[in-house]
């Protein structure tokens, strides 16, 4: 009898934890603002990307660099890197593009290697694309690079 009772009382305290709790708990508000779910169904343009432009400047110091041209189409797997093919220290010279950084030739172990560490190699997990997009909140961050 104590065991059913112990678990009635655990039960009704989960189910208590996990309904909402009242309207003003919280006060976190869609970055769409007021506009219905139902309302946004449709997926809005795609920014165009800003493309042969001069650099962005960082808003933080250890900000991967951003990418000045399409990769939508880049296949980057664990077989193919698309933009090794230009990047690499074998190719950068000669495609004349900016060298992937030191840091995504060493490995776990500290080691430098000639092939990009496989904890660094999926490009676009870091590095995005420049776009002119207005944002989506406002922002007074101020950069320190």
């Amino acid at each position: 009898m104590k065991k059913l009772v112990f678990m009635v009382a655990a039960i009704a305290m989960a189910i208590g934890l996990a309904l909402p709790q009242s309207a003003e708990a919280g006060s976190a508000q869609s970055l769409r603002g007021e506009k219905a779910i139902e309302d946004s169904s449709i997926n809005p343009a795609m920014p165009k990307l800003k493309l042969d432009q001069a650099k962005l400047p960082k808003a933080f110091k250890e900000q991967p660099p951003l990418i000045p041209h399409k990769v939508a189409k880049y296949q980057i797997d664990l077989k193919t890197n698309r933009c090794i093919k230009c990047h690499d220290k074998k190719y950068y010279k000669e495609e004349e593009a900016p060298m992937i950084g030191k840091s995504h030739y060493i490995g776990a172990d500290g080691k430098e290697s000639d092939k990009i560490y496989m904890g660094r190699y999926f490009c676009t997990q870091c590095h995005v694309g420049q776009a002119d997009a207005k944002p989506l909140v406002s922002n007074t961050h101020k950069g320190n690079n």
